[in-house]
This record gives structure tokens, C-alpha cells and sequence, in this order.
């Protein structure tokens, strides 16, 4: 520029970067550039730095001649002639606007790292630790310089199975990437469970410059999943298998065993000589009786067995993997024995004996619960031959092969006459009373046995090719309904179940695709698929592929029934589920069990956690939508909203819904307490004690009450999580001894009682 800072030349960059030719700056003040990001006082400043010192140097934010804003370091420099007078200017400016991004690229990391809640670990190229930041520190106990220049073995647990680095290198070398779950050591010593992704950072050259470990803790989550998983899934006393996880494990043995040819030996076991014990002794003596036989019969079974406790004396016996069906004389000629040793308990030689039922698995080749309903019919049969003894039930008598095979044919038939039909149960907000959604729910309209709930013939068709054919047929129905609806104006998402054999099948998601094809006009959204969590996933890693392929499609899934299965927590972590249902056996009885109100509780609050949605099936009064809302649970449905119905009633239920208000008087007032499973606990044995008087006043009450012991509801519940939460408290710790007294006295008028109304009707 000259003396008058007006631009007399300009270089080539110049062009370059601002946009302007030199005709069209050259005699213009370098003003032309401004972009009004600084101020004149700035300008003013810049001018009287150059006339004292000669020299400005800065950043300066311009303006190209398209208008784009650009920052730029410049340097202007005043040339004088010998009488120091100023002859011209000369500025020399550069783009530093990918420099500056860069920079706030780099603020932007480093508070991520600093800030962030999940700790992060950089380690160099030979994976020693160059970097943590202070969340490492605070989840691990370890500072910086305590690890700076160490390999991550540093935090190893030696929890992990043999080959699990193995895999980890394996999968970083293949994918540079690698994510799951590790059991390590903090600095104190504690072992913690963490959620850790690992990413490998490349040169250009593709060599490895560092890996970047993120992870959290989710010691708390694996401390709930297991109590929740006890509570739901092991008997209290004993600590085997409840009925519930004894199903689970019977149908995952019962599908090893088919492809494994082995046998396997459902085994139903009951005690001879129990009741006399309890009755002599009192129910304390009874019950580490029960506890030693349980410790017997688990030292005696391998690895691959499993021993179920039902309830009382009975038991259930699983052994899997028989080379030959004549091994199981051997194993439980060896379980009698073992039970027939006297047990010795506070000085009393008890004696007691078992009877046993079994049958054997492929040669009698029924469903789970058949085979367990064999092994019972058998067990009575070696009661009635002198007890002390086994029977095997015999298939060859057994009919329900052939009448299985019957009623699969008239399925087929069924499915191509159009019997089959859909009634859908409303889903809704209890807090809102917004209709969120409908469950599609399949029956049989038999032309003569009328219509028929799904009970009554999908037991049947598990695992069978007809249960894929009925399930896309569910699928399609469901999609053509939803575009009627839409006609009429109804938009929410409707749901179908979804059997795990049906999900892993071939080709799901490609089916899938070409049904929501067919019907353009709905909303993918709109599709909910549930699945049935109790349903054995064999292959975790497909099902989730096959969820992932198909949520990219729009379409929604929820895990059906939780609670109920074995894997349960598994699926839920694993699979990526929208939304979670609680099973509808927990929430019935949540009133008036204080074990299921802890394990609906425990749910609700799992999915919290995890900021899942959830919704409870079985609500069948307004008692236990308020219970839920006091839970923190508002999604609903079940018979205290709607029956399952026809499609043509829903746009009139979905109209009354909305004109009388039904769900305002869902809010009726609960006591606040944070002790809701004590209250329940107290209500159910009041009522128990009522039932007991009332019979005892009148023996020929239809309404017998059932012997009080640690099994009932409200024993169960002390022994389990009541004691969990309130064992600390002498005054609960009373309470022990004073119930097995009303247990003992109990059961004494009971059958007094009893024996007194025999006596009357005999005269």
C-alpha cells in the first residue's frame, strides 16, 4: 500500500485466497477485506503500533470477495525513506483457518477427555500407558505417574477364561476394534466389572501409532442382575433351582441332547417320611433337613446336571449326557442311597427315604413340561410299590406322540381355511391416558370347539415349520390392519410376538423387508416385534444381527415376559431392545406377593438404568396401575384396561377411552412408604391368619388355607430379599423364631380341625 494505506499491488496468493483480481483491489483501501468482526478501536490501535514501532503482527478474522469469512495471520510493515518519513506498507498475510479449526478440534477433545465420565486410557505403539485421564483415576485408583509407561496388564484380574486376550488381540488386528466386558483390579484391590471398547489409532503408513481404551464401571448393574436373577430364579432356602430356571434348563438340555444323541433323565424325586419329621420335630429341623439332602444330592451330580428344588419335599433331577439309557439305574440307585443315610441335626438321627420317577429323553420324546408330568406319574407308581425306590414311566403306553402329531395336521389345515384370527389388547399411558400402542394376540376360530386361546395350540407348534408359517402370518395381519386403521384415522404402533425360532430363521430380516414392502403406506415405526425372552436364543451374536438388519428398516422390538427365563438380563444387555415388558405372572400377584412386588420392582428400576422404556402386562385392577405409577412404572396393559378384542372394536374402545377418562381414577392414593414389600408382606399373612380363623370356626369352609411354613408368600419373602433388606434389625431377626411357632401351632389345628369335621361327617 501507500502512504495513504491504499493498495497498489498484490501477489498471486493474494488472488488465491480472497477471490478479487488485482484490477479489482489495486487503489482500494485494504478496508475492501473487512469482515466487521473487529471494531474501529481495533483498527486505530493496529495504525498507531505501525507508525511507532513499524511493525503490527496479528490475527485478524477478513472476508473474501464470495463473502466467505476467513482468519488470518498478518504482519504489516512500514518502510521509511532516510528522513523517516513513511513511504509505503507492505502486509503479508496467511489463511490459518484449517489451523484454527484444528485448535478448537483439539479444545473440544481435550475437554471430552478431561470431563468425561467414562475413563479413558491412550496407550503408545508397544501399548504401554502414555495418557489416562481423571476418571481412570477415580474408577481404578490410580494416578498417572502410577501407570505412566505400564502395560494395562497392570489392572488384570486373572478372572478372565483362558484364550480371552487371545481373541482381544485377534479381533483389534482384524477390525481395529474391539468391545465387551472384563473383569479387572483396582489399585486397592477390589475387582470391578467394566464395560470396555478398545480402538486402534493408524498412521497413514497403516502402522499402529495407539490404542484408545474407553470404559465404565458396571460393578452395581452386575451386584443388581444377580440378586434380581436369585430372587426370580433360586429357592431361597435350599439355593437350587426354582421352578421357573428348572423349565430354562430343561429345555436348553433337552435341545443339547438332541444334537448330542445322548440321553437325558428327568428325574421327579420326593421324600418319604418328611412330613412326620416337620411334624416331630417342628419345621426349623425340617428345613436343614431339606438343607442336607440338597448338599448330598449336589456332591453326587456332575457339572452338566441340574437339581431343582419345587417346593416342600419335592425335587427335580436332571441328568444329561447318558452315554446309554441303562446308566441311569446306576445314578439313582446311587441318589437313594445317598438320601437314606441317617442325617443327624441337633442331636436327632433322622431316617427318611425318596421315591423316584423317571423318564428318559429321546426315548420318550415329548415336550418339557410332558416329560415332567411323566416322571411324576412315575413317582407315584414307586410310592405305591413300597416307597425306598424307582420307577421309569414306559412311552410305549403313552399316546400323546400320536395325538400331538393329530392336532399339528389340523393346525396346517387351520392356517389355510383363514380360522386363525387376531384380537388386540390396548396398550396405554396410566398417567396420561394416551393410547401408546395395541398387542396383536392370535385365536383359533375352530369351526367346533369355537374359539380357542393361543394356549391351546402354539405349545404345539414350537420348534415345527408351522410355527415360522404362523408367525409371518401374524406379521402380514398385523401390517394390513395397521392401514386400515390409518384410514380411519388411528395411528400407534401395534405389536406381534416373535418366537426366538422364528428370529433366527433364514432370511428374517430379507422377509421381513418384503412384507413392510407390500404395505407402503405404513410406518415402519408403527411395527413392534416382541420377543419372547423365555424362548431359548441359542445364538446371541445372529439374533442381534438380525435385530440390528431389521431396526434399521424403522421396525421397533420389545423383550416379551421378562423375568421368566434364564438369560433374561443377558438378552436384555446384549439384544438391542427398545422397549421392556414385565411378565404378567410378577405383576398379578405383585398385590399380594411381596416377592413379585420386589421383582417388579427390580425392574423397573434395571430399565431406569439402562433409560429403557417399560411397560407391565397383567394389570387387572386400578390397585395395580397405581401401584405401578407409585413404581415409577406408566406404560400398562391388561384385563383391568381391556380385554383382548376384535379389530373392528378398537376405534370404539379408543373413543371411550377418551370421552369417559377411565385412567383419572387409576390415581388413588397409595402411602407413601418406601417399605411397600413389608406392607404387602404383612397384608398377605393377615389375610392368611383370617383365612385360618374362619376356617377353624367353620372346617366345612370351601376355602381350606394351606399350611403356613417358610414357603408360603410371606416366608419366602422374609427369607429372601425381606431379610436382605432388614436383616440387620433385631426386630425383624424376632420375628424368626415367633413364625415358626405360628407355623407349629398352625398346622396343628389345621389337622385337628380337619380330623374333628372327618369325625362329624363319619357319625
Amino acid at each position: 500500500t501507500d502512504i495513504y494505506a491504499n493498495i497498489i499491488s498484490v501477489n498471486p496468493a493474494f488472488c488465491r485466497i480472497t477471490g478479487y483480481t488485482p484490477d479489482e483491489v489495486i487503489g482500494c483501501n485494504p478496508r475492501i477485506l473487512a469482515s466487521g468482526k473487529q471494531d474501529e478501536a481495533f483498527y486505530k490501535q493496529m495504525w498507531k503500533t505501525i507508525h511507532k514501532n513499524g511493525v503490527w503482527r496479528g490475527e485478524l478474522v477478513n472476508r473474501c470477495k464470495n463473502g466467505r469469512l476467513y482468519d488470518a495471520h498478518s504482519t504489516i510493515t512500514a518502510f521509511r525513506d532516510h528522513d523517516g518519513r513513511i513511504q509505503h506498507f507492505i502486509g503479508v498475510s496467511t489463511d490459518i483457518t484449517e489451523r484454527k479449526k484444528a485448535e478448537v478440534r483439539l479444545q473440544q477433545a481435550a475437554s471430552v477427555f478431561l470431563n468425561s465420565q467414562e475413563g479413558i486410557m491412550v496407550t503408545d505403539a508397544k501399548n504401554r500407558i502414555v495418557d489416562v485421564n481423571p476418571a481412570f483415576t477415580r474408577i481404578t485408583g490410580y494416578s498417572y505417574s502410577d501407570v505412566y509407561r505400564k502395560n494395562p496388564s497392570i489392572l488384570s484380574s486373572d478372572k478372565q477364561p483362558d484364550g480371552f486376550y487371545e481373541e482381544m488381540s485377534k479381533k483389534l488386528a482384524e477390525t481395529d476394534s474391539w468391545q465387551g466386558e472384563i473383569w479387572n483390579r483396582k489399585k486397592s484391590g477390589e475387582i470391578f466389572a467394566e464395560r470396555l471398547s478398545i480402538d486402534v489409532v493408524r498412521a497413514e503408513n497403516g502402522q499402529v501409532e495407539q490404542h484408545v481404551a474407553v470404559f465404565s464401571d458396571i460393578s452395581r448393574l452386575k451386584i443388581h442382575e444377580a440378586e434380581l436373577h436369585r430372587i426370580a430364579h433360586y429357592d431361597p432356602l435350599t439355593g437350587v433351582p426354582n421352578r421357573r430356571l428348572l423349565d430354562d434348563r430343561l429345555y436348553q438340555t433337552i435341545a443339547r441332547t438332541k444334537r448330542s444323541g445322548k440321553s437325558l433323565a428327568v428325574c421327579y424325586l420326593d421324600l418319604d417320611g418328611f412330613k412326620p419329621v416337620n411334624d416331630q420335630f417342628g419345621h426349623a429341623t425340617g428345613d436343614l433337613l431339606l438343607i442336607e439332602i440338597t448338599k448330598r444330592l449336589l456332591k453326587i451330580l456332575r457339572a452338566d446336571d441340574t437339581l431343582a428344588r419345587l417346593g416342600g419335599d419335592e425335587f427335580v433331577i436332571l441328568f444329561s449326557e447318558l452315554n446309554k439309557p441303562e446308566e441311569v439305574d446306576l445314578v439313582l440307585n446311587k441318589v437313594l442311597a445317598t438320601i437314606s443315610t441317617p442325617v443327624v441335626i441337633e442331636e436327632h438321627s433322622l431316617n427318611i427315604s425318596a421315591s423316584i420317577g423317571a423318564t428318559l429323553f429321546p426315548a420318550d420324546a415329548s415336550d418339557a413340561d410332558t416329560l415332567l408330568r411323566h416322571a411324576d406319574q412315575a413317582m407315584y407308581r414307586a410310592k405305591d410299590a413300597g416307597k425306598n425306590r424307582y420307577s421309569l414311566f414306559d412311552p410305549k403306553f403313552d399316546f400323546e406322540v400320536q395325538a400331538r402329531r393329530s392336532k399339528l395336521k389340523n393346525i396346517h389345515s387351520a392356517l389355510k381355511n383363514n380360522e386363525f384370527v387376531l384380537y388386540y389388547q390396548p396398550k396405554v399411558n396410566l398417567v396420561n391416558g394416551d393410547i401408546i400402542g395395541a398387542e396383536a394376540l392370535i385365536r383359533w376360530q375352530h369351526p367346533e370347539q369355537g374359539l380357542l386361546p393361543p394356549a391351546a395350540f402354539l405349545d404345539l407348534i414350537d420348534g415345527h415349520d408351522l410355527e415360522i408359517e404362523l408367525g409371518e402370518w401374524v406379521i402380514e395381519s398385523v401390517l394390513k390392519q395397521i392401514t386400515l386403521w390409518n384410514k380411519e384415522g388411528l395411528f400407534f404402533p401395534v405389536s406381534a410376538n416373535l418366537s426366538a425360532n422364528h428370529l433366527l430363521n433364514l432370511n428374517f430380516s430379507d422377509r421381513l423387508k418384503l412384507m413392510l414392502e407390500r404395505y407402503p403406506a405404513v410406518r415402519h415405526e408403527d411395527l413392534e416385534l416382541e420377543i419372547l425372552e423365555t424362548s431359548t436364543l441359542h445364538d446371541l451374536e445372529q439374533a442381534t444381527e438380525v435385530l440390528v438388519q431389521c431396526r434399521n428398516m424403522g421396525v421397533r422390538f420389545a423383550l416379551d415376559d421378562f423375568g421368566t427365563g434364564y438369560s433374561s438380563l443377558t438378552y436384555f444387555q446384549r439384544l438391542p431392545v427398545d422397549i421392556l415388558k414385565i411378565d404378567q405372572s410378577f405383576v398379578r400377584d405383585m398385590l399380594e406377593d411381596p416377592n413379585d412386588l420386589d421383582i417388579v420392582e427390580s425392574i423397573v428400576r434395571l430399565a431406569q438404568t439402562f433409560n429403557r422404556p417399560v411397560i407391565a402386562e397383567g394389570v387387572e385392577t386400578l390397585e395395580h396401575g397405581a401401584m405401578l405409577i407409585k413404581l415409577g412404572c406408566q406404560q400398562a396393559q391388561g384385563y383391568g384396561i381391556a380385554r383382548p378384542m376384535p379389530a373392528e372394536n378398537i376405534p370404539a374402545f379408543c373413543k371411550q377411552w377418551v370421552e369417559t377418562t377411565p385412567w383419572l381414577t387409576i390415581h388413588i392414593p397409595i402411602e407413601s412408604d418406601e417399605n411397600l414389600s413389608l406392607r404387602v408382606a404383612t397384608q398377605s399373612h393377615a389375610r392368611w391368619l383370617d383365612g385360618l380363623i374362619a376356617f377353624l370356626e367353620d372346617p366345612s369352609n370351601k376355602h381350606h388355607p394351606k399350611k403356613t411354613n417358610a414357603y408360603g408368600q410371606f416366608g419366602r419373602w422374609y427369607h429372601s430379599s425381606g431379610f436382605a433388606r432388614y436383616g440387620v434389625l433385631p426386630e425383624f431377626q424376632d420375628i424368626a423364631p415367633l413364625y415358626d411357632t405360628l407355623c407349629s401351632i398352625s398346622d396343628e389345628l389345621i389337622e385337628l380341625a380337619e380330623d374333628g369335621s372327618r369325625k362329624i361327617a363319619g357319625e
